[in-house]
């Protein structure tokens, strides 16, 4: 069972969600096995991150991605796939990166928890 989240937190990720474009985890999963390179962003704490991640994926925190993200990803058109544990935290963070600019970001909804439940491959490199 899922974390419980505040209701003051719950409402401001319900506010972005209706601003971000989300795709579900069979939608990456399908996007990697037709062999699309695509720029998959971890947005979880470095802990959760060094435990086990997407393939590919680069991170960059919640806590520091306006500060980082120009740095890793300088073409603001360019296709971001975010995710975190089960959608929220990517659903502020594509929200933010949209304000500074960046066109294509998408929040993978279900996050790490779908793509570990379903058994996707994972890494810790």
């Amino acid at each position: 069972m899922g974390k419980q989240h505040a209701p003051g937190f719950l409402k401001i990720v319900a506010d972005a969600k209706t601003r971000v474009k989300e795709c579900t985890v069979p939608d990456v999963q399908a996007r990697l096995a037709a062999g699309e390179k695509l720029t998959l962003v971890d947005v979880r704490e470095e802990s959760e991150y060094a435990a086990g991640h997407v393939p590919g994926a680069i991170h960059i925190g919640k806590g520091v991605m306006e500060r980082d993200v120009e740095a890793k990803i300088p073409d603001p058109a360019t296709e971001i796939i975010l995710y975190c544990g089960g959608g929220f935290r990517s659903a502020l963070a594509a929200d933010n990166l949209q304000k500074m600019g960046y066109t294509n970001v998408i929040s993978m909804d279900g996050g790490w928890r779908d793509w570990t439940a379903r058994g996707l491959p994972v890494s810790r490199e």
